[in-house]
Protein backbone atom coordinates (compact mmCIF):
# COMPACT_ATOMS: atom_id res chain seq x y z
CA UNK A 1 0.00 0.00 0.00
CA UNK A 2 2.52 2.52 0.60
CA UNK A 3 4.64 1.46 -2.39
CA UNK A 4 1.87 2.31 -4.51
CA UNK A 5 0.70 5.64 -2.25
CA UNK A 6 4.24 6.74 -3.23
CA UNK A 7 3.91 5.76 -7.00
CA UNK A 8 0.58 8.55 -6.83
CA UNK A 9 3.17 10.94 -5.05
CA UNK A 10 5.25 10.51 -7.77
CA UNK A 11 2.70 10.44 -10.99
CA UNK A 12 1.14 14.01 -9.23
CA UNK A 13 4.98 15.46 -8.95
CA UNK A 14 5.73 14.69 -12.01
CA UNK A 15 2.48 16.22 -13.59
CA UNK A 16 3.04 19.53 -11.83
CA UNK A 17 7.06 19.65 -12.37
CA UNK A 18 6.58 18.55 -15.96
CA UNK A 19 3.13 20.43 -16.98
CA UNK A 20 1.79 17.00 -18.17
CA UNK A 21 -1.87 16.47 -18.00
CA UNK A 22 -2.06 13.14 -16.73
CA UNK A 23 -5.34 11.36 -18.01
CA UNK A 24 -5.75 7.55 -19.36
CA UNK A 25 -5.80 9.39 -23.06
CA UNK A 26 -2.60 10.52 -22.54
CA UNK A 27 -0.52 7.14 -21.47
CA UNK A 28 0.89 7.21 -24.39
CA UNK A 29 4.78 6.77 -25.94
CA UNK A 30 5.28 10.20 -24.91
CA UNK A 31 3.61 10.13 -21.56
CA UNK A 32 6.58 7.08 -21.43
CA UNK A 33 9.06 9.03 -22.51
CA UNK A 34 8.77 11.36 -20.10
CA UNK A 35 8.24 10.15 -17.36
CA UNK A 36 11.12 7.69 -17.86
CA UNK A 37 13.33 10.97 -18.55
CA UNK A 38 11.34 13.03 -14.83
CA UNK A 39 12.45 9.55 -13.17
CA UNK A 40 15.68 8.71 -14.14
CA UNK A 41 17.19 12.50 -14.27
CA UNK A 42 15.04 14.73 -11.85
CA UNK A 43 14.62 12.02 -9.29
CA UNK A 44 17.92 10.54 -9.70
CA UNK A 45 16.23 6.99 -9.64
CA UNK A 46 18.22 3.87 -10.40
CA UNK A 47 17.27 1.44 -12.62
CA UNK A 48 16.00 -0.94 -10.41
CA UNK A 49 13.80 1.67 -8.36
CA UNK A 50 12.28 3.05 -11.43
CA UNK A 51 11.66 -1.06 -12.80
CA UNK A 52 9.61 -1.67 -9.96
CA UNK A 53 7.68 1.63 -10.26
CA UNK A 54 6.77 0.97 -13.64
CA UNK A 55 5.41 -2.43 -12.92
CA UNK A 56 3.21 -0.83 -10.36
CA UNK A 57 1.61 1.91 -12.84
CA UNK A 58 1.59 -0.96 -15.34
CA UNK A 59 -0.86 -2.89 -12.43
CA UNK A 60 -2.93 -0.19 -11.61
CA UNK A 61 -2.84 0.52 -15.58
CA UNK A 62 -4.27 -3.51 -16.14
CA UNK A 63 -6.76 -3.21 -13.24
CA UNK A 64 -8.45 0.16 -14.85
CA UNK A 65 -8.55 -1.16 -18.05
CA UNK A 66 -10.37 -4.92 -17.30
CA UNK A 67 -12.99 -2.44 -15.50
CA UNK A 68 -13.68 -0.59 -18.81
CA UNK A 69 -12.09 2.84 -17.28
CA UNK A 70 -10.23 3.48 -20.16
CA UNK A 71 -10.16 1.67 -23.21
CA UNK A 72 -6.30 2.68 -24.00
CA UNK A 73 -3.91 0.02 -23.94
CA UNK A 74 -0.99 1.24 -24.97
CA UNK A 75 0.82 0.85 -21.49
CA UNK A 76 1.04 -2.74 -22.47
CA UNK A 77 3.96 -1.63 -24.52
CA UNK A 78 6.04 0.03 -21.91
CA UNK A 79 9.18 -1.59 -21.37
CA UNK A 80 10.41 -2.23 -18.18
CA UNK A 81 14.34 -1.43 -17.55
CA UNK A 82 16.21 -4.66 -17.23
CA UNK A 83 16.90 -5.38 -13.68
CA UNK A 84 20.52 -4.71 -12.75
CA UNK A 85 22.03 -7.30 -9.31
CA UNK A 86 23.58 -4.33 -7.38
CA UNK A 87 26.42 -5.69 -5.48
CA UNK A 88 25.41 -5.82 -1.58
CA UNK A 89 27.75 -7.24 1.58
CA UNK A 90 27.51 -10.51 3.37
CA UNK A 91 29.29 -11.57 6.52
CA UNK A 92 31.86 -14.60 6.66
CA UNK A 93 32.11 -17.40 9.71
CA UNK A 94 34.83 -14.77 10.82
CA UNK A 95 32.30 -12.03 10.86
CA UNK A 96 29.52 -13.58 12.51
CA UNK A 97 31.88 -15.03 15.01
CA UNK A 98 33.19 -11.35 15.61
CA UNK A 99 29.96 -10.35 15.69
CA UNK A 100 28.77 -12.79 18.49
CA UNK A 101 32.30 -12.05 20.52
CA UNK A 102 31.78 -8.29 20.07
CA UNK A 103 30.55 -6.47 23.42
CA UNK A 104 27.14 -4.10 23.03
CA UNK A 105 26.44 -1.04 24.61
CA UNK A 106 23.27 -1.69 25.70
CA UNK A 107 20.83 -4.85 25.77
CA UNK A 108 18.42 -3.44 23.78
CA UNK A 109 21.60 -3.23 20.78
CA UNK A 110 22.43 -6.97 22.25
CA UNK A 111 19.56 -7.85 21.27
CA UNK A 112 19.17 -6.71 18.04
CA UNK A 113 22.42 -8.22 17.21
CA UNK A 114 21.38 -11.80 18.51
CA UNK A 115 17.79 -11.48 16.19
CA UNK A 116 20.05 -10.74 13.15
CA UNK A 117 22.53 -13.45 14.02
CA UNK A 118 20.01 -16.21 14.07
CA UNK A 119 18.65 -14.89 10.53
CA UNK A 120 22.35 -15.32 9.55
CA UNK A 121 22.06 -19.02 10.43
CA UNK A 122 19.18 -19.97 9.52
CA UNK A 123 17.54 -18.10 6.69
CA UNK A 124 14.69 -16.78 8.02
CA UNK A 125 13.20 -13.24 6.43
CA UNK A 126 13.32 -10.73 8.88
CA UNK A 127 9.00 -10.56 8.62
CA UNK A 128 8.94 -14.52 9.45
CA UNK A 129 10.61 -14.42 12.58
CA UNK A 130 7.26 -13.14 14.59
CA UNK A 131 5.60 -16.70 13.78
CA UNK A 132 8.68 -18.41 15.80
CA UNK A 133 7.67 -20.30 19.15
CA UNK A 134 8.04 -23.04 21.38
CA UNK A 135 5.19 -24.51 19.41
CA UNK A 136 7.09 -24.56 15.90
CA UNK A 137 9.67 -26.39 16.96
CA UNK A 138 10.60 -30.01 17.39
CA UNK A 139 13.66 -31.38 18.65
CA UNK A 140 16.78 -29.23 16.44
CA UNK A 141 13.90 -28.33 13.76
CA UNK A 142 12.28 -25.22 13.30
CA UNK A 143 8.54 -25.96 11.25
CA UNK A 144 7.83 -22.69 9.49
CA UNK A 145 4.83 -22.05 7.15
CA UNK A 146 5.28 -19.33 4.49
CA UNK A 147 3.63 -16.11 5.55
CA UNK A 148 3.44 -15.04 1.47
CA UNK A 149 1.24 -17.52 -0.07
CA UNK A 150 -1.27 -20.47 1.13
CA UNK A 151 0.36 -22.86 -1.70
CA UNK A 152 3.88 -22.91 -0.18
CA UNK A 153 4.51 -25.98 1.98
CA UNK A 154 5.80 -25.63 5.92
CA UNK A 155 9.35 -25.13 5.62
CA UNK A 156 11.62 -27.42 7.86
CA UNK A 157 14.78 -25.53 9.10
CA UNK A 158 17.79 -27.28 10.53
CA UNK A 159 18.84 -25.15 13.88
CA UNK A 160 22.26 -25.24 14.70
CA UNK A 161 24.02 -24.56 18.07
CA UNK A 162 24.03 -20.82 17.64
CA UNK A 163 20.16 -20.43 16.39
CA UNK A 164 19.66 -23.12 19.31
CA UNK A 165 21.19 -20.85 21.96
CA UNK A 166 19.57 -17.69 21.10
CA UNK A 167 16.42 -19.29 21.05
CA UNK A 168 16.69 -20.65 24.73
CA UNK A 169 18.61 -17.58 25.39
CA UNK A 170 14.70 -15.62 24.93
CA UNK A 171 12.95 -18.81 25.74
CA UNK A 172 11.61 -19.54 22.04
CA UNK A 173 10.49 -15.90 21.71
CA UNK A 174 12.82 -13.38 19.85
CA UNK A 175 13.06 -9.74 20.86
CA UNK A 176 11.54 -8.34 18.09
CA UNK A 177 11.57 -4.41 17.37
CA UNK A 178 10.00 -2.78 13.76
CA UNK A 179 12.38 -3.52 10.80
CA UNK A 180 12.60 0.36 9.98
CA UNK A 181 13.71 0.44 13.85
CA UNK A 182 16.02 -2.81 13.40
CA UNK A 183 17.80 -1.60 10.68
CA UNK A 184 18.70 1.66 12.17
CA UNK A 185 19.87 -0.82 15.13
CA UNK A 186 22.09 -2.72 13.60
CA UNK A 187 24.32 -0.63 12.29
CA UNK A 188 25.30 1.05 15.45
CA UNK A 189 25.96 -2.60 16.42
CA UNK A 190 28.12 -2.91 12.97
CA UNK A 191 29.55 0.24 13.68
CA UNK A 192 30.56 -0.63 17.46
CA UNK A 193 31.52 -3.63 16.28
CA UNK A 194 34.49 -1.90 14.30
CA UNK A 195 32.99 -2.89 11.08
CA UNK A 196 34.45 0.39 8.90
CA UNK A 197 36.28 -0.97 6.29
CA UNK A 198 34.96 0.50 2.94
CA UNK A 199 33.20 -1.13 0.49
CA UNK A 200 31.87 -0.33 -3.01
CA UNK A 201 28.34 0.79 -3.90
CA UNK A 202 27.45 0.21 -7.76
CA UNK A 203 23.87 1.56 -9.26
CA UNK A 204 23.15 2.18 -12.40
CA UNK A 205 20.93 4.88 -13.68
CA UNK A 206 20.04 4.54 -17.29
CA UNK A 207 23.00 3.84 -18.63
CA UNK A 208 25.11 5.60 -16.44
CA UNK A 209 27.14 3.63 -13.21
CA UNK A 210 27.92 5.23 -10.07
CA UNK A 211 30.48 3.84 -7.58
CA UNK A 212 30.83 5.15 -4.30
CA UNK A 213 32.49 4.14 -1.37
CA UNK A 214 30.65 3.27 1.83
CA UNK A 215 31.48 1.85 5.05
CA UNK A 216 30.29 -1.37 5.53
CA UNK A 217 28.13 -0.70 8.74
CA UNK A 218 26.42 1.87 6.75
CA UNK A 219 25.27 -0.97 3.84
CA UNK A 220 23.96 -3.11 6.55
CA UNK A 221 20.41 -4.45 7.02
CA UNK A 222 18.02 -7.17 8.00
CA UNK A 223 18.29 -8.65 4.76
CA UNK A 224 21.66 -8.42 4.97
CA UNK A 225 21.31 -11.75 7.14
CA UNK A 226 19.51 -13.62 4.59
CA UNK A 227 21.94 -13.13 2.36
CA UNK A 228 24.64 -14.29 4.63
CA UNK A 229 23.41 -17.04 5.14
CA UNK A 230 22.62 -18.07 1.41
CA UNK A 231 26.37 -16.90 0.53
CA UNK A 232 27.86 -19.12 3.28
CA UNK A 233 25.75 -21.97 1.99
CA UNK A 234 26.92 -21.50 -1.29
CA UNK A 235 30.34 -21.44 -0.84
CA UNK A 236 30.42 -24.44 1.50
CA UNK A 237 29.33 -26.07 -2.42
CA UNK A 238 25.86 -26.97 -1.07
CA UNK A 239 23.47 -27.43 -3.72
CA UNK A 240 20.75 -24.59 -4.94
CA UNK A 241 17.79 -27.22 -4.72
CA UNK A 242 19.21 -27.69 -0.96
CA UNK A 243 19.40 -24.06 -0.01
CA UNK A 244 15.86 -23.79 -1.60
CA UNK A 245 14.11 -26.06 0.80
CA UNK A 246 15.18 -24.17 3.64
CA UNK A 247 14.51 -20.84 2.41
CA UNK A 248 11.51 -21.23 0.55
CA UNK A 249 12.88 -19.93 -2.94
CA UNK A 250 10.75 -21.29 -5.22
CA UNK A 251 13.20 -19.40 -8.51
CA UNK A 252 16.68 -20.47 -9.29
CA UNK A 253 17.17 -16.80 -10.36
CA UNK A 254 16.14 -15.47 -7.45
CA UNK A 255 18.08 -17.43 -4.89
CA UNK A 256 21.17 -16.69 -6.82
CA UNK A 257 20.64 -12.83 -6.79
CA UNK A 258 21.72 -13.19 -3.12
CA UNK A 259 24.85 -15.12 -3.54
CA UNK A 260 28.02 -12.49 -3.40
CA UNK A 261 31.51 -13.46 -4.03
CA UNK A 262 33.91 -11.97 -2.14
CA UNK A 263 37.52 -11.23 -3.61
CA UNK A 264 38.84 -13.37 -1.18
CA UNK A 265 36.91 -16.06 -2.64
CA UNK A 266 37.91 -15.48 -6.25
CA UNK A 267 41.62 -15.53 -5.25
CA UNK A 268 41.28 -18.64 -3.74
CA UNK A 269 39.28 -20.07 -6.45
CA UNK A 270 41.99 -19.06 -8.73
CA UNK A 271 45.04 -20.45 -6.64
CA UNK A 272 43.61 -23.38 -6.50
CA UNK A 273 42.91 -24.00 -10.26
Amino acid sequence: IKRYGYMKSLLLSFQNERNFNLNFVNINSSFISEFTDFCLTDKGHINNTFSRNLGLFKTFMIWAYKNRLTYNDEFKNFKRKKQVITNQVALTKKDIEHLLNAKCKSKSLERVRDVFVFSCVTGCRFGELKFISKSSISGDTLYLKEEKGSEKKVREIPLGKIASFILKKYDFELPLVANQNHNEYIKTVFLDAGFTQKVEKLSVSGKTVTRKKMSFWERVSSHTARRTFITMMKREGKSDKLISKITGHLDMKTLNTYYQVDSDEKKEAVDQV
